[in-house]
């Protein structure tokens, strides 16, 4: 793929728009904060582990940690003194009022030590009856797993959230996708088992350095093992489709907000690809509340297209969702083709895209976006571009369950969007909420690693901070607005699976940065004299199944020169950790929460969702 050069960036007071925090959802999380939260969180962890290590209390907690029954062996680190340090210090600066951020505090740190108890009282019971033990490490991963799921809950509990709303299922598609994660679990499992027992020097090495207890060579293989596999069942898939020559009539939306920089380039890029695709292009350049010279830029450069038609649509209410679906009310043609203002396109990529929607099962299909080079942050993102887009979510693909393909450049069949209501304003991820309801109906997603686009990278700190929370926020807004898939009766893998692991795993993210200096206030403070951690325990966290990942990934895309910015890709990492936890710190946080699991009224809620969440 090769794309036109961008020839602007952004600038820099031009970023921020109503979608970037939704008032409703999301308040300002000062600079100081979370560095105020990490050193309260540090003052806490110090002051706990200082209790549990003095002559009395050592007695009834002789694992300097709070547990309160007998398990095997040592663990690396206390990672129940960790996530209480980590709650209440959360609690303390998360964004609400004082009695709201009090009852969420107390929330997550009862409920932590409930279910703690519940897995101590089933080790003793283990014990007395059968006695069997469970290892130290083997309950500080628990421990660890708890913590990250109660956080995300109560988050999701105590947080100002999108309503829930009904979604709408198609036929149950569940027995392939169910036999080949099963098989591959299976295998990848069986690939952990047997090198993971064996002597070797990496072997030994990755035991020695654990930080979250148990994470060595096992794990490490396991995940390049689960998802290499299912990378491959969709490859295969992708591969043996009927290559045919469909070129039906496409619209494109292209959503513009003070986009002078680069309209004319999208423009230019999308009639380029027009071209070589050969049907009927209609190009729609909506004009969202420009305050620049982009509607005129814009149809200057629609009049001097060769091969695509185009008009320049204005939509003065501000909001990226109110342009798309102004958009997708205009649309003549069977199919749409999303692009945002500030994406090249490839020459080939409607072509490359359009060949899959000769299959009526296709309902979504994307690409990978690539940086355009040179910027602060283009190296590192092309690394995690080339992990998420081009491998993760193509991986997801073997088992019918991608989440979302970014709004960037993705193409549906109109009458998809329009059945769902069209795009949600008022939230973040409105892109993910179309492409999985979409997914659950019984429509395939595609995420095709030769469908390639030049995508902006934010060039500043303040821009990368304001894009990262958005994103990171948006798994909340999901989960929450889809949270029908979660607790339905009716399994599906998105639902029961595939959405709790984004949740999970965000906490995880949001707490890597209080990880690691935990880990270096036991290292430094000796703490814990009977498993003194490493400081390669530390650089694990960091490094470790990241960097095989990344390096899985570029060769996978043919682009092996990338893995020369793996450091800055590793780094990037952490400033990603770092912008996750603020991203939950914006969270508005109620004095009330509200249940999860309450079944929607059916009373009250329409059968088509609102646009606005």
């Amino acid at each position: 793929m090769k794309a036109p050069a961008q020839t602007g960036r952004r600038e820099e007071t031009d970023f921020i728009s109503v979608d970037s925090a939704p008032k409703r959802f999301a308040g300002p999380v000062p600079q100081w904060a979370a560095p105020a939260m990490l050193a309260l969180f540090s003052l806490l962890s110090c002051g706990l582990l200082w209790l549990v290590n003095t002559p009395t209390v050592s007695l009834i907690f002789p694992n300097r940690d709070f547990v309160f029954s007998p398990y095997e062996g040592h663990h690396s680190i206390a990672i129940r003194i960790f996530i209480l340090s980590f709650f209440v210090a959360f609690a303390t600066f998360s964004h609400g009022s004082i009695l709201g951020r009090l009852k969420f505090g107390l929330d997550l740190v009862f409920t932590f030590i409930l279910m703690n108890g519940v897995l101590d009282a089933a080790n003793i019971i283990m014990s007395v009856l059968f006695d069997i033990h469970y290892s130290l490490d083997f309950g500080a991963i628990l421990s660890g797993l708890t913590g990250f799921a109660i956080f995300s809950l109560k988050l999701l509990e105590r947080g100002a959230m999108p309503s829930r709303i009904r979604i709408e299922r198609g036929p149950n598609m569940l027995t392939v996708p169910l036999v080949r994660i099963t098989g591959v679990t299976i295998l990848a499992m069986l690939a952990a088992w047997q090198v993971s027992g064996m002597e070797l020097w990496t072997v030994v090495t990755l035991r020695s350095v654990a930080l979250l207890g148990g994470i060595g060579p096992g794990v490490f293989l396991f995940l390049p093992t689960f998802f290499g596999l299912l990378y491959l069942i969709a490859r295969i898939d992708i591969l043996t489709t009927k290559a045919v020559d469909f070129t039906p009539s496409v619209s494109v939306i292209v959503p513009a907000h003070n986009e002078q920089y680069i309209i004319a380039d999208t423009i230019r890029a999308l009639d380029t690809a027009a071209e070589e695709y050969g049907g009927t292009v209609e190009i729609l350049i909506m004009n969202n509340n420009s305050s620049d010279d982009t509607a005129a830029i814009a149809r200057e450069t629609l009049e001097a297209c060769k091969s695509a038609k185009g008009r320049v649509i204005d939509v003065p209410r501000p909001g990226k969702s109110h342009a798309l679906n102004a958009g997708l009310d205009a649309v003549e043609t069977e199919f749409v083709i999303r692009v945002d203002a500030d994406t090249l396109v490839g020459k080939d990529n409607f072509t490359r895209a359009m060949k899959y929607f000769a299959n009526p099962k296709v309902g979504v299909v994307g690409g990978v976006p690539i940086p355009p080079g040179g910027g602060l942050f283009d190296r590192p993102r092309l690394l995690e571009v080339l992990v998420k887009h081009g491998f993760y979510s193509i991986a997801m693909g073997g088992i019918h369950s991608v989440i979302g393909i970014p709004g960037m450049f993705v193409v549906y069949r109109t009458k998809h969007p329009r059945y769902l209501g069209g795009f949600v304003a008022g939230m973040n991820g409105e892109d993910t909420d179309v492409s999985l309801r979409i997914g659950e109906l019984g429509f395939h997603s595609v995420v095709d690693p030769k469908i390639q686009y030049i995508s902006e990278v934010p060039t500043s700190y303040h821009h990368m901070r304001e894009q990262r929370m958005r994103w990171f926020r948006s798994v909340f807004h999901i989960s929450s607005r889809c949270r029908d898939l979660i607790y339905s009766d009716k399994p599906t893998l998105r639902g029961k699976v595939i959405l709790p692991y984004m949740l999970i795993n965000s906490a995880r993210r949001a707490m890597l940065v209080p990880l690691i200096i935990f880990g270096l206030i036991e290292y430094l403070s000796g703490f814990n004299p009977d498993t003194p951690i490493v400081w390669q325990s530390i650089v694990a966290v960091g490094v470790g199944a990241p960097a095989i990942m990344a390096v899985i990934a570029c060769f996978l895309n043919s682009m092996p020169r990338a893995i020369f910015a793996l450091p800055e890709y590793l780094l990037f990492r952490l400033l990603r950790a770092y912008f996750t936890l603020e991203s939950m710190l914006s969270i508005l946080i109620l004095k009330d929460g509200h249940k999860l699991e309450t079944p929607i009224r059916l009373d009250i809620v329409s059968d088509k969702p609102m646009r606005i969440a």
